[in-house]
């Protein structure tokens, strides 16, 4: 499959090195210019484009800090699966009052700003090395699971069989107005729990 990572941070290139090495193509963009990431496509075999390159692909994968979301291009985005990896940190990307509030999810903010993109929030909960060294077959007892929250099902779907194929349960975590259940300050953030695990600190989730 060809896939688009906007983000060459520690989940972005946690992504780029375990993606290539299933056998996808990847092309890597940040907001720096394809030169910056001569070492990282070196490393790993991706091909280093630019934001728009990216945003081409099959899927995308979007790990930036929330206030850089409204500068990416939208429209390239439209139609595409986007893989919200970002988390939302007010000391990072400051007060955004809709979010802050808990009016909406940032995934939700993330989505009203790609208007036509198919928004997917998943990798937001685990640990980049996590991600990148701790995968296990199917079937593994104990094996890491990761929510998948989205409003397009098949989309959802789609991007459940990548974090099967990278190593981890796929747990629907419900749609981007739940996803407030796998966010910083939440029992599953962080924790690298089984899917039964997974399941009940959704359930138990409390909202800030």
């Amino acid at each position: 499959m060809n896939i688009g990572i906007v983000g060459s941070g520690r989940i972005g290139g946690a992504l780029a090195r375990r993606l290539t090495t299933l056998g996808h193509h990847v092309t890597v963009a940040n907001s720096r210019g394809p030169e910056s990431l001569a070492v990282l496509a070196e490393e790993t075999g991706a091909t280093a484009g630019t934001v728009a390159d990216a945003a081409g692909a099959e899927l995308v994968v979007i790990a930036i800090p929330v206030r850089a979301v409204p500068d990416l291009p939208a429209d390239a985005f439209a139609g595409t699966v986007v893989v919200d990896a970002n988390n939302y940190y007010v000391g990072r990307d400051g007060d955004i009052p809709e979010i802050a509030s808990g009016r909406v999810t940032s995934s939700r903010w993330t989505a009203d700003r790609l208007a036509g993109a198919r928004v997917v929030k998943a990798f937001n909960t685990i640990h980049a090395l996590h991600l990148f060294g701790y995968g296990q077959p199917s079937g593994t007892l104990g094996r890491i699971a990761l929510p998948v929250a989205a409003d397009d099902e098949e989309a959802k779907r789609l991007v459940m069989s990548i974090v099967d194929e990278l190593g981890f349960e796929p747990v629907d975590a419900g749609s981007l107005d739940e996803s407030w259940r796998q966010e910083p300050d939440t029992p599953v953030y962080g924790a690298d729990w089984d899917a039964s695990g997974v399941r009940a600190g959704l359930a138990t989730a409390t909202r800030p």
